[in-house]
C-alpha cells in the first residue's frame, strides 16, 4: 500500500469519527442539552488536534513546499501520479467528508446563535419583569416588592 494511501485511510476514519462526534452535538444542541457540550467539545479538540498532525503527515509525504496547503500539493501530487487512481479516489471520498464536516459545523454554530438569542430574550423579558416591580416606598426611594403584600409590609 502506498504510503499516502494508508494516510489517506487514517484521516477519513479520524474525519468520519469527527462528523459522528459533530452530530452528536447537533443532538445535545436541538434538546438544548448543555451538559453534554463540554465532553463533546473536548474531543472535537482532541480530534482536530490529530487531523491537523495527519495532514502535515500527508505534507511531508508529498514533499509540500513551504507553506503551500494540502489541496494544492495533493493536486499537484495527483497530476503528477494519474495511476494512482486509488489515492486519487480516497483523496475526493475525504474532500466530500471535509465539505459534510464543514456544514455540520456551521449549522451547530447557528443552533448556538439561536440559543443565545433565546436567551437573550428570557434575560430582557425577566429583567423588565423586576424592574416592573420595583415601587415607591413611603421614604419616596425605589424599592423592590416582592409581590406579596405579607413579606413586603414585614
Amino acid at each position: 500500500m502506498h504510503k499516502l494511501a494508508a494516510i489517506a485511510a487514517r484521516e477519513t476514519a479520524q474525519l468520519t469519527e469527527f462528523i459522528a462526534l459533530l452530530k452528536l452535538e447537533q443532538d445535545a444542541l436541538k434538546r438544548a442539552d448543555a451538559s453534554a457540550l463540554p465532553a463533546i467539545s473536548e474531543q472535537k479538540l482532541r480530534l482536530v488536534e490529530a487531523l491537523n498532525a495527519i495532514e502535515q503527515e500527508r505534507g511531508v509525504a508529498l514533499g509540500a513546499d513551504a507553506g503551500e496547503n494540502a489541496r494544492s500539493a495533493m493536486t499537484r501530487w495527483l497530476a503528477a501520479n494519474p495511476e494512482q487512481k486509488d489515492i486519487a479516489s480516497s483523496w475526493k471520498h475525504l474532500m466530500d467528508l471535509a465539505r459534510e464536516a464543514k456544514q455540520l459545523h456551521e449549522l451547530n454554530g447557528q443552533l448556538i446563535k439561536m440559543h443565545l438569542h433565546q436567551t437573550g430574550e428570557l434575560l430582557a423579558v425577566l429583567t423588565q419583569q423586576f424592574q416592573k416591580n420595583t415601587l415607591y416606598g413611603s421614604d419616596g426611594q425605589t424599592s423592590s416588592t416582592s409581590g406579596s403584600r405579607i413579606v413586603d409590609s414585614a
